[in-house]
């Protein structure tokens, strides 16, 4: 299935605010969603707004986007906003057309979130719907300005991004998503061997262009060595392991030394920790490459599902403990 998927308003033209900030938490999920929806084996490709200064510009350029596409369905990301309230509010999805496949979309993100259903919505007045040639729907995630919903939105987002994907698809098999863990931190008893802590980027995938299309990766030279982190087929126009990375399974590549940490070893079965300086959420995640290189002045690079999975964006700081065996708390 070929998407088109866009998050509303734009960098200059902002939405509504409140608990959360529209403009910036749609572009969130949009690109959550698509990352999602390419390791289903869909293509997805992501626009958000960074030029327009008019709201009659903003609504021209995206649906022009929309319209410059291939695609099978067009999708645009909002949150709502009504007036400030601790209660909740809930979930809905907009439609012209597609009324069974909003009702399925609201349905499935409403239930797996704990969202209010407000269900599918008949618009007949919005820009986006109307004018993208093609089976289009506009998600209202959830209001911004109700409490409730932002915090089930904040506890949830994986699980929402998940559930957009699978509406949006119609696919009922997904790829796994790894639970969201705290493990308990190893002593130095516990065997650990490699230790870092710095500033992280992310790296790998079909969209992560830092690669050249048949770049390998330093110790898995075959995919089907560790099946589990890569996508299901070669990603167009490329040949090498890194660009078929799955970016939404929580991988690492670190500058190990191969002397204490020898490269069958890092294989697995055996993970690491990486945990967030400034949250202290801590997660686990297969070696995957060696880098970043030292210029960069970064001592980890992550998978983009397991970036988004910390909250961190680049440059964030991070610690690396591996190996770890214990069990999750």
């Amino acid at each position: 299935m070929k998407v088109v998927i866009s998050s509303g308003h734009g960098k200059y033209i902002r939405g509504a605010s409140g608990y959360l900030d529209e403009v910036d938490e749609a572009r969130r999920v949009v690109n959550e969603v698509a990352t999602i929806l390419k390791s289903m084996g869909n293509s997805a490709v992501t626009f958000h707004d960074d030029i327009s200064k008019s709201q009659s510009e903003n609504l021209n350029r995206i649906t022009s986007f929309h319209n410059s596409q291939v695609r099978d369905l067009d999708v645009s990301v909002h949150f709502n906003a009504y007036q400030t309230t601790s209660k909740p509010m809930g979930h809905e999805v907009l439609y012209l057309t597609q009324n069974e496949l909003a009702d399925v979309v609201a349905t499935l993100v409403s239930s797996s979130a704990g969202f209010i259903n407000r269900g599918a919505k008949y618009r007949g007045d919005l820009a986006f719907l109307n004018n993208t040639e093609e089976p289009a729907i506009l998600i209202e995630t959830c209001f911004v300005d109700s409490e409730a919903d932002a915090e089930i939105y904040r506890n949830q987002f994986r699980e929402i991004c998940v559930a957009m994907a699978q509406g949006i698809s119609g696919e009922e098999e997904i790829v796994p998503v790894p639970p969201f863990e705290r493990p308990e931190l190893p002593d130095e008893e516990d065997g650990v061997l490699f230790t870092a802590k710095g500033k992280c980027s992310h790296f790998g995938g079909p969209e992560d262009t830092g690669v050249s299309p048949s770049e390998g990766l330093a110790f898995i030279y075959e995919w089907d060595e560790v099946p589990y982190l890569f996508l299901p087929y070669q990603p167009q126009g490329t040949t090498g392991l890194a660009r078929r990375l799955n970016p939404f399974i929580p991988y690492v590549a670190c500058r190990w030394d191969y002397d204490v940490t020898p490269k069958e070893m890092l294989k697995g079965p055996q993970v690491a920790l990486v945990r967030s300086l400034r949250s202290g959420v801590t997660l686990k995640a297969f070696p995957a490459d060696w880098g970043p290189h030292e210029d960069t002045e970064r001592v980890a690079d992550l998978s983009p599902g397991l970036m988004s999975q910390l909250d961190l964006t680049t440059d964030d700081e991070v610690e690396v403990i591996y190996p770890y065996d214990g069990e999750t708390s």
